[in-house]
């Protein structure tokens, strides 16, 4: 359709952007200096697990015959790569609002304390303690972003004011 074709124009000039030394590949380098640069989006370029999530989740999407395919974004991850970034920034909002001490760490009585808010988002927790084991998948007795993402995605949490 005609819109479909104008998006992916416009998806090609950006990844075109994003790309400064035009070689076809997106470093993670690359993505942080076009969210700030050419998104101008600054409070996403301070959230560097945001970033980081979102370009490991779509480095490796599409199945490509180049060597280099696995370790960068390619145009046709590019549009997985926006998605992504949405998401990931939508669970970290999620996270930050539940790690009240603000260090990037959600403890057991942080999460305990979050169970109302986690429910206003879709998923009832019964049993804080066991969810917080659940979640804290390297036994480290917190729970760091990626855990928590990786956990937040399974169980299809959101925030109920983000599709404006």
């Amino acid at each position: 359709t005609l819109f479909r074709s104008a998006a992916k124009e416009k998806r090609k000039s950006l990844f075109k952007a994003f790309d400064p030394n035009g070689n076809g590949y997106l470093s993670l380098a690359e993505v942080d200096k076009g969210v700030r640069d050419i998104l101008g989006l600054n409070e996403l370029f301070d959230v560097k697990p945001v970033l980081m999530r979102a370009f490991q989740a779509s480095k490796a999407a599409a199945k490509t015959k180049s060597k280099l395919g696995a370790d960068y974004v390619e145009f046709q991850e590019f549009r997985l790569l926006l998605v992504y970034l949405r998401q990931y920034l939508e669970l970290w909002e999620m996270f930050d609002e539940i790690d009240t001490s603000d260090d990037r760490r959600v403890s057991k009585a942080e999460f305990r304390k979050a169970a109302p808010l986690i429910e206003s988002w879709g998923v009832k927790i019964e049993n804080p303690d066991k969810s917080f084991a659940d979640i804290d998948t390297n036994g480290g007795g917190v729970v760091l972003f990626d855990e928590f993402a990786d956990w937040a995605i399974k169980q299809s949490l959101d925030l109920p004011d983000d599709d404006e």
